[in-house]
């Protein structure tokens, strides 16, 4: 009996999971860290920032900041528990059943925690201008923006979770008929 060949987009998939998965425990730590060590030397940050832009009058934004990093923190472990979803999606697709029950809930959960991080997004986007204003930056790319496309992909996950449901249902029909 011959075994059946890997599935390439599964594989694949499976890897970026893990792989993404493991990048945002690492990014939590680190925000983690930045929200422990932070709040203890904002004179010490203000005084680098004031030697590398020579400008005396420049305060670092500690508050701001640490807005930005709890929010961030919030954003890595929301896509951490995302990309969980769908590793284990993923897993129900390689065992040959991916119409059961939990993956419709998985789907369900992986939009509201896409919807979650396009909705921080927003104040995200205004604490950055803030920083960026305070700090005399001139970066253009700082603005209040929702990704579109995030939208899109948040409206098919809800809508791929009806499907999930109704196959299931479907499904537990005509094995009772049968």
């Amino acid at each position: 009996m011959s075994r059946p060949r890997p599935d390439l987009l599964l594989t694949t998939g499976k890897i970026i999971t893990l792989v993404g998965q493991a990048a945002m425990a690492v990014a939590t730590v680190a925000i983690t860290i930045g929200l422990v060590i932070i709040p203890f030397i904002p004179d010490k940050i203000t005084a680098i920032m004031r030697t590398e832009m020579a400008d005396p009058a420049v305060v670092f934004p500690t508050l701001p900041v640490i807005a930005m990093l709890l929010l961030g923190a919030v954003v890595t472990v929301s896509v951490f528990f995302f990309l969980d979803k769908m590793r284990r999606i993923i897993a129900t697709v390689s065992q040959g059943d991916p119409f059961v029950p939990v993956n419709a809930h998985r789907l369900t959960v992986m939009a509201w925690l896409m919807l979650a991080i396009q909705l921080l997004a927003i104040p995200a986007h205004a604490i950055a201008a803030y920083i960026d204003k305070v700090t005399e930056g001139a970066d253009p790319e700082v603005g209040a923006a929702v990704d579109f496309n995030a939208v899109v992909i948040v409206v098919i996950l809800f809508i791929l979770a009806r499907v999930f449901r109704h196959g299931t249902a479907m499904r537990d029909d005509l094995e009772g008929t049968v």
